[in-house]
């Protein structure tokens, strides 16, 4: 990927357009952290303040890398994700106990997760992968995941086209209020795991017993 190193967003959709928009999206999706929505948005404003490039090929860009993205990294977390975990996670505090709980509740929540994590910054790289760990249905996953990508890449992309260059000036307090509901509703799901864990984590084992395979 030598063409995007070193070069601005800007840049980036100047000189690659929806290439650069498809290649993003899908690497972040993958789970390679990458500027996935930053790109979306800029290049829609770019598309209604230029008309140099279609909004709906873009937003048709970033849903498919989207979709693609997440089955990669579904498939990756798969195949190679809970041995890893089995192995390593007590490093990192997932032991057996919490490792099991993060199954019952892909198992209880899993398209939920998939779905509405395409739209928060900190799930949007791996949630995909955590679904593929925690052996959600792959049906299940496909379907979530790709009213996920298309709702994300449209929502996103439209509405980024649609404000125009007005973006520029509500993109900073917008991204302070999605940062500080995001903060806080990571805050509120730790307390309510914390509260609660020992309650779930019985009724993962119940739901689940036994030791958990590869």
């Amino acid at each position: 990927m030598s063409f995007l190193q070193g070069l601005p967003i800007a840049d980036l959709i100047a000189h690659y357009g929806y290439l650069a928009v498809f290649v993003v999206v899908a690497l972040e999706s993958a789970g390679v952290p990458m500027p996935g929505e930053t790109i979306l948005i800029s290049s829609a404003v770019y598309a209604g303040s230029t008309g140099s490039l279609n909004v709906v090929l873009i937003v048709a860009a970033a849903a498919a890398a989207a979709i693609l993205g997440d089955n990669v990294g579904y498939w990756v977390g798969r195949r190679w994700g809970m041995p890893l975990l089995l192995r390593y996670g007590h490093l990192i505090a997932l032991d057996h106990g919490r490792l099991k709980l993060g199954q019952y509740l892909f198992r209880e929540h899993g398209g939920k997760i998939v779905f509405f994590g395409r739209f928060t910054a900190m799930l949007r790289a791996y949630a995909a992968v955590l679904a593929g760990v925690n052996r959600l249905d792959a049906r299940r996953f496909m379907l979530f995941n790709g009213l996920g990508g298309v709702a994300w890449a449209g929502i996103m992309g439209f509405g980024a086209y649609a404000c125009g260059r007005s973006i520029e000036h509500i993109v900073g307090p917008v991204g302070l209020a999605l940062l500080a509901f995001v903060v806080f509703g990571g805050l509120a799901l730790w307390l309510f795991m914390k509260r609660h864990e020992e309650r779930l984590l019985l009724k993962a084992e119940a739901a689940i017993p036994g030791p958990l395979t590869h």
